[in-house]
């Protein structure tokens, strides 16, 4: 069975979701490089795996999924324990919930304020600062209660929240006001396979 190939740019926070997903599942996979700066996502090339032009998109035989939220439902469900992303409605309600963070508080705040240092893209960073620090507050008080965010185990809402947080220092956001969430990614860190993102 040939490898799945994941299409990847290693300082995206949202590549790094995936590629630490494949990891936590010990699963194999070839790496290609997507310069996004250098525009290597819009050509028609690319636009034939993911229409949107838009990174990370993995391949895996004949299945083609995009987006990061997708990809980990797919790992999750297709490779994964039933833990990683459950079927029963309230644990599986519990996992939306924190997957609605990751694309809201953590990407409007966490990762834009990242995007604006790092990337000099126009955003306003004392906003994306204050969003970000709402969607932490919350979490902080959440987590204060339970060991991972959705569910007694580590799910895929873990692994969509933690890249953006794990990177708060380049969008000068402190996660010194927040012990439960640094607990949190401790927790995660010490997960077998856990990766980093530039490796």
């Amino acid at each position: 069975m040939a490898k799945m190939k994941l299409y990847d740019f290693q300082i995206s926070g949202n590549c790094y979701k995936v590629r630490l997903m494949l990891s936590l599942l010990n699963l194999d996979y070839n790496k290609i490089n997507i310069d996004v700066i250098n525009g290597e996502s819009q050509t028609d090339e690319y636009k034939k795996i993911n229409p949107r032009g838009l990174i990370p998109a993995l391949i895996d035989g004949e299945t083609i999924i995009w987006d990061s939220m997708a990809i980990l439902s797919y790992l999750a469900r297709r490779y994964g324990c039933d833990s990683w992303f459950p079927q029963d409605a309230l644990n599986l309600a519990s996992v939306m919930q924190w997957l609605a963070v990751s694309e809201n508080e953590l990407l409007y705040g966490l990762a834009r304020a990242r995007a604006a240092l790092v990337f000099k893209r126009p955003f306003n960073l004392a906003q994306c600062q204050d969003d970000a620090n709402i969607g932490l507050m919350a979490m902080d008080q959440h987590l204060a209660g339970q060991q991972w965010l959705a569910t007694q185990t580590p799910t895929i809402a873990d692994i969509a929240c933690y890249p953006y947080i794990s990177l708060a220092h380049e969008g000068e956001v402190s996660l010194e006001p927040y012990p439960n969430v640094r607990r949190w990614m401790a927790d995660l860190e010490a997960l077998p396979n856990w990766i980093a993102i530039d490796e």
